[in-house]
């Protein structure tokens, strides 16, 4: 045992932690945990965490099922919002087989892989986040209805916009957990939140996004509401996307140049690995079959272009000097994996800077309103659908390369199993309210 796991257990007895979740996530990114005493923390760093691993979404048959959790030190952060005696503790974990090695369908253990490429080519990746998410109502037994939680619109205050205090103690409570939020305020649809999260390394704002998402809907449960992450709950209204901002740094520097329309030639090749390699990953960045009803509208992407400020695109760059130069990737949705996106978006910057590509001029126009030039200029678009996402994914050399192949055809199995399950039923909308609603 190291220094660093006899400092947690140190850490465990000087704060009278009882009991510590062991959190990891499915295939899909839906997190799970396993609560267990702090008296068995020290056995756990020692052995792992055994778990039923046919039982998780997308990992293992019931022939070849245990796995274990090994809990990683530096992820400790106390759950504020338990009792202050016998506090309960998180901690995130690395999927392992019985035997120690490492599990290959662990997506967070994909993006540890993506950060050491990285690190090898002389590059570090910042990651920033920018969640919409709705408040619905509850009933009387406090299950989810589909009624906006308020009327408000875009950074509306009290009383239209009900959901500040929401906002704040969600904030709050990050805070006390070390994650910093930057920003939040009511978004265009009724009843829809953005919460921004602060820049910080890939595998840290990974976590963080799944740590944004429990204390969220948590906090939210806490006030009688209910908080959905579902890509487009209400089909006439916004759809909730995350807009992922990526930088890369080299000696220091961010490479990332956006005075006077400037760009270092790394930073034009990452941007250009990335649009190159987009339609092949949308499957992940938007994994349901609800994803593709917010393409195309109320500013959300719907072709493979990118620009200078300008919201219509699928990559923009945004106004910022410095640290917080960076390109913004607009497409994916809160329903993603981020893990396993950012491993997908981190190696697609990276295959574009070794190939040296070369970044097409920039779309300036509002492509909302662009029907002509789009056909004049023979433009790609994202997919129309999960079914024509699949099916890129599947003929991609480049995925194939990246995930491992366990994992490549496992996501692609089960994700055609829920496309045809969505084409067989008598009512679509009725299967993504059931399928989706109170489970993302």
């Amino acid at each position: 045992m190291n220094d660093s796991f006899l400092e947690v257990l140190d850490f465990v007895k000087e704060n009278d932690v009882k009991f510590v979740r062991l959190a990891f996530t499915d295939l899909f990114g839906i997190q799970k945990n396993i609560s267990v005493p702090s008296t068995e923390l020290q056995r756990i760093f020692e052995n792992g965490a055994s778990f039923d691993g046919s039982a998780i979404n997308g990992f293992t048959s019931v022939n070849n099922s245990d796995l274990l959790l090994k809990p990683e030190c530096s992820t400790m952060s106390i759950l504020p919002w338990r009792p202050s005696q016998g506090q309960v503790m998180r901690m995130f974990c690395g999927v392992k087989n019985a035997d120690g090695s490492d599990f290959d369908l662990d997506s967070r253990n994909l993006l540890k892989k993506a950060i050491q490429r990285s690190a090898k080519m002389g590059y570090f990746c910042r990651v920033g986040i920018e969640c919409e998410f709705y408040l619905f109502k509850t009933d009387e037994d406090g299950n989810p209805t589909q009624i906006a939680f308020d009327k408000g619109g875009y950074c509306d205050i009290s009383p239209r916009d009900k959901g500040e205090n929401i906002r704040r103690e969600i904030c709050l409570n990050l805070e006390q957990m070390g994650i910093r939020p930057e920003s939040s305020h009511h978004e265009r649809g009724t009843g829809q939140n953005e919460i921004d999260l602060c820049y910080s390394d890939a595998l840290s704002t990974a976590d963080n996004f799944m740590t944004f998402k429990w204390v969220a809907k948590t906090i939210s449960a806490r006030h009688g509401v209910y908080a959905s992450f579902m890509p487009k709950p209400i089909l006439k209204q916004c759809g909730n996307g995350l807009h992922i901002n990526l930088s890369i740094a080299k000696g220091g520097k961010n490479l990332f140049k956006t005075g006077g329309q400037e760009h270092s030639e790394s930073s034009e090749s990452f941007i250009a690995g990335i649009l190159k390699r987009t339609r092949e990953i949308t499957a992940v960045l938007n994994p349901l079959t609800n994803s593709y009803a917010r393409f195309g509208q109320f500013e959300a992407p719907k072709y493979v272009t990118w620009s200078h400020q300008n919201r219509s695109q699928l990559i923009r760059i945004p106004a910022a000097n410095g640290e917080y130069s960076r390109m913004e990737l607009r497409s994916p949705d809160p329903s993603c994996n981020i893990y396993l996106a950012l491993a997908l978006l981190i190696n697609a910057g990276l295959d574009g800077i070794e190939q040296n590509e070369k970044l097409c001029q920039p779309c300036n126009i509002n492509l909302y309103e662009a029907d002509e030039f789009i056909k004049e200029n023979d433009i790609q678009t994202l997919p129309k659908d999960l079914k024509e996402a699949l099916t890129i994914m599947e003929n991609s050399a480049f995925v194939k390369k990246i995930m491992p192949e366990k994992m490549f055809e496992k996501y692609i199995s089960l994700k055609k199993e829920e496309w045809n399950s969505y084409e067989e039923s008598e009512n679509r909308k009725d299967f993504e309210i059931d399928t989706y609603f109170e489970f993302i």
